[in-house]
């Protein structure tokens, strides 16, 4: 999930701090568009880029702006990261691939590649959540494609909704793949639902490669350089636990904070 490990090797023993926030975002989405997996199987075939054609039954898309997003994406991140948003496509997809669930297969995968850009530092603002720097990354990129507007938009929902389940999963249902993607990807939460050949195919195509233990260095990097971006955040836990004096308030010191009388 970064662009690269800075903090050693620390273990995490509290599942709820990884939990709290792709985890439930995994929950929602899963659970609101429940619908059984492709069946397809088929090893996939290789692209000159190096993609596969498909994983685990689900095809990659190869359209021109698939392709300068995907290239994109590999430019800026490692490849922990690259290998993240490519399992997530594939992860959501076997979530919420239906018959009668309509969606725009490009859209999705455009959205899914590009949803951790907030996480590589070259994009990362002051004081935005993740996400949200993210979805502005995403945003800028896509209009230089002269992308219409209106499908840059669900792009930018995507991102910059997709650990917020609640919401994300009442979406369309490019916003929702997004975010039951990501989700399984990062907690394992809703792994149970996708066949165990289909999960082996899709971790072999795109191997994990420390993927924990990059995912704690970067939440904690997110916490050093931008702590008031983890204000009512869930990675703000991880500061907590792990930083002496991380200055980011609990939503209970808001409350009580307030400058109210009573």
């Amino acid at each position: 999930m970064t662009d690269r490990t800075t903090d050693g090797q620390q273990e995490v023993t509290r599942r709820a701090v990884l939990r709290s926030g792709a985890g439930v975002a995994a929950a929602g989405a899963t659970t609101a568009l429940s619908a059984p997996p492709a069946a397809a199987r088929t090893r996939p075939g290789r692209r000159p880029a190096g993609l596969p054609t498909e994983v685990a039954g689900v095809p990659l898309p190869d359209g021109e702006v698939a392709r300068r997003a995907v290239a994109f994406a590999r430019r800026v991140s490692s490849e922990t990261l690259f290998n993240h948003v490519l399992r997530s496509y594939v992860f959501g997809t076997l979530l919420v691939d239906h018959p009668e669930v309509r969606y725009d297969r490009e859209l999705g995968f455009v959205a899914a590649v590009l949803h951790d850009l907030g996480l590589v530092e070259a994009f990362r603002t002051p004081s935005e959540r993740f996400e949200v720097d993210g979805a502005d990354a995403a945003r800028r990129f896509l209009e230089r494609l002269r992308v219409p507007a209106e499908r840059v938009e669900v792009v930018w929902d995507a991102i910059a909704l997709h650990t917020s389940a609640g919401i994300a999963a009442r979406k369309r249902p490019e916003i929702a793949l997004v975010c039951a993607g990501s989700g399984v990807d990062f907690t394992g939460h809703g792994l149970e639902r996708i066949p165990s050949d289909a999960v082996t195919e899709v971790l072999d195509a795109f191997p994990r490669r420390q993927f924990k233990q990059v995912a704690v260095d970067t939440m904690l990097s997110l916490c050093r350089t931008k702590p008031m971006g983890e204000l009512m955040h869930p990675f703000a836990e991880v500061g907590r636990r792990h930083l002496p004096g991380f200055p980011v308030p609990t939503v209970e010191d808001l409350v009580l904070t307030a400058p109210f009388t009573e």
